[in-house]
């Protein structure tokens, strides 16, 4: 048996003990778990607000792990103590998505610590596939690469470029993650959030501009940063009904606007705008595996990324509980925490 944080109900979580993985099977590796990242959906997942998790249920998919063995035919380049994450989404292969090599949205997905049980553990079995290796990267790096790659997904799916401005709405860690990528690939970018703090955090991540939409009007600023034409992009990375009409109103003509988190109620927009401005509206779910190699590249080339401040609080395996309950008692005062498990 082996240690695991659980997820009993919602409210509850423990450490308790779940079997050690069986022998491993054929392109099966064995990972020893170091550290696991907790975003909103673990939050979500431990208030019972996320309708795809049952229960028990153990969390974690933002991974940082030591290949620790190794099955039948795995690749001699996948070397025993590599420092590795890895992508915690399955593809059915069957699906339209998966027929698209669109992976990422897979119909049937399954996510580690979602619909399957996670990494909170001190060991568990992936295909070698899934496997992302990077040395260059510290362990709590390699923790952030995965939330970071919804956010850099969100740009490419944006085709974000050199020639575009791009403002981002939100500056948790995704929408951090849209603006590195957007700055990574040439943008000029604009942050906007309500939170001073997170938009200094926003322009060290690599926004030109920042807007507190709370303290100026939000149409005058972004049409004061872009001669009036407004952005060719905006990143929807709040999930608020106002903000989801907002990225349509405030779009150029022939702009694209990407949304990578989703309302929790119904939303209602003047549809003539787009038609009137002929504008691409796009959802960006997850990340591809190129998703997940460009942000290991851009991190390994961004050594001044402030990654470390993005992080609330780093806990050892058996005091995640309290920081669960911690968390839930005051969200708005974690952005990330960090579970150690050796």
């Amino acid at each position: 048996m082996m240690r695991a944080l659980i997820l009993r109900e919602p409210g509850a979580a423990e450490i308790g003990q779940t079997q050690e993985p069986a022998a491993l099977g054929e392109g099966d590796v064995l990972l020893r778990i170091r550290m696991v990242g907790l975003c909103g959906s673990d939050l979500n997942s431990f208030r019972g607000k996320n309708p795809m998790v049952s229960y028990p249920r153990i969390p974690g998919h933002e991974i940082s792990a030591v290949v620790e063995a190794k099955g039948p035919g795995v690749p001699e380049s996948v070397a025993l103590g590599t420092p590795v994450t890895l992508s915690p989404y399955t593809a059915c292969g069957r699906c339209a998505s998966c027929k698209r090599q669109r992976f990422n949205a897979c119909q049937f997905n399954q996510t580690l610590g979602v619909q399957r049980d996670g990494a909170l553990t001190d060991l568990i079995t992936v295909p070698w596939q899934k496997l992302l290796s990077a040395e260059q990267l510290t362990a709590r790096q390699l923790c952030m690469v995965e939330p970071l790659t919804v956010g850099y997904h969100a740009a490419v799916r944006g085709q974000t470029t050199s020639e575009d401005i791009v403002a981002v709405m939100g500056c948790g860690m995704v929408g951090l993650g849209a603006i590195a990528a957007a700055a990574h690939r040439g943008s000029r970018v604009i942050a906007i959030d309500v939170d001073d703090k997170k938009l200094d955090l926003g322009r060290r991540m690599g926004a030109t501009e920042t807007i507190n939409s709370r303290a100026v009007n939000l149409h005058e600023a972004l049409g004061s940063y872009t001669a009036g034409l407004g952005p060719d992009v905006v990143i929807e990375a709040i999930g608020l009904p106002e903000t989801f009409r907002a990225a349509v109103e405030e779009v150029a003509f022939t702009g694209r606007v990407v949304y990578i988190g989703y309302a929790k109620e119904a939303v209602a927009y003047d549809t003539r705008l787009f038609v009137q401005k002929e504008l691409d509206i796009l959802g960006s779910r997850n990340a591809l595996p190129e998703d997940f190699a460009g942000v290991i590249e851009m991190l390994a080339r961004n050594k001044d990324l402030p990654l470390e401040e993005t992080v609330s609080r780093v806990v050892p395996l058996n005091d995640a509980p309290q920081a669960f309950a911690d968390w839930s008692a005051d969200p708005l005062a974690v952005s990330k925490i960090l579970v150690e498990l050796n």
